[in-house]
């Protein structure tokens, strides 16, 4: 069973609910390490004092600021924590807004809220949830976990308590502030745009998530694989993808296509 990664009490008017936090996906990264290229050992990443060669002691390692330019302040954890007292022990839920309100750039990483069994929480819990359910709203909420504060939408998932760290607003960015080229200036026709939408059309169906997995990552392991067998390996050069000179005529030959076939790897692995 999974551990929890968070213990505290979930807040919403007078009401306290003592819950534990968990961890809602895990990362299918593959993580490889550093070695030598001529010798093949391993390399060793040390904390080291700058301008020495002293490694350092993790337990003697503090958190630092540079106010100006080789000017530090240093902070203790209990600095920190005295800042807000009780705001690393309580998921305070401060509003409650429609789902769709929210926009998805705003969604970091999910966790799952549960009741704590050592305190007899289910029942206000079970009443969160029901009542979250019926009135279609999600909770949003700021707490402190790990020294950092986070905004979270808590939510209704299945038959739990799901709950979405976010970002805050000064940290979403503006496209047509940030990015060079947008928004768009160009004109599209109502030709184009119907066969645009037919395009769509012939794409859409039903949301499942286990139809979509990583091909990328299957292949790397795969080529892991063969490698360790000792396997020669050739090379595939990229397809270059050809420029789209004719709008309309792109458009018509993807309808008439239909759905992308999937790359020979990913058919493969899947039977």
């Amino acid at each position: 069973m999974a551990r929890p990664i968070w213990t505290g009490s979930l807040s919403f008017g007078l009401v306290n609910i003592p819950v534990r936090l968990f961890s809602a996906t895990q990362s299918g990264d593959i993580h490889f390490h550093q070695l030598q290229g001529s010798s093949g050992q391993r390399v060793r990443i040390q904390r080291v004092v700058e301008g020495t060669q002293e490694i350092v002691p993790f337990q003697d390692i503090v958190k630092g600021y540079e106010i100006s330019d080789g000017r530090w302040i240093t902070i203790k954890p209990e600095e920190l924590e005295a800042i807000e007292p009780g705001r690393s022990k309580t998921i305070d839920i401060e509003d409650f807004v429609a789902l769709d309100d929210i926009d998805p750039v705003y969604f970091e990483k999910t966790y799952f809220l549960a009741p704590d069994p050592r305190h007899g929480a289910d029942r206000p819990y079970a009443l969160l949830l029901r009542a979250m359910k019926d009135a279609s709203r999600v909770g949003i909420a700021r707490f402190v976990m790990r020294q950092k504060q986070y905004l979270a939408a808590i939510r209704p998932m299945g038959d739990a308590l799901a709950l979405e760290t976010m970002m805050f607003a000064d940290e979403v960015r503006s496209a047509a502030e940030s990015v060079e080229g947008l928004p768009v200036d160009a004109e599209v026709s109502e030709r184009e745009l119907d066969v645009a939408l037919q395009l769509i059309d012939s794409l859409t169906t039903e949301w499942v998530p286990e139809k979509y997995r990583d091909t990328y990552r299957e292949r790397v392991l795969q080529l892991i694989e063969q490698k360790a067998a000792g396997e020669t390996l050739e090379l595939e050069a990229p397809a270059a993808l050809a420029p789209v000179t004719d709008l309309m005529a792109a458009l018509k030959a993807s309808i008439e296509r239909g759905p992308a076939p999937r790359r020979s790897g990913a058919r493969d692995q899947a039977s």
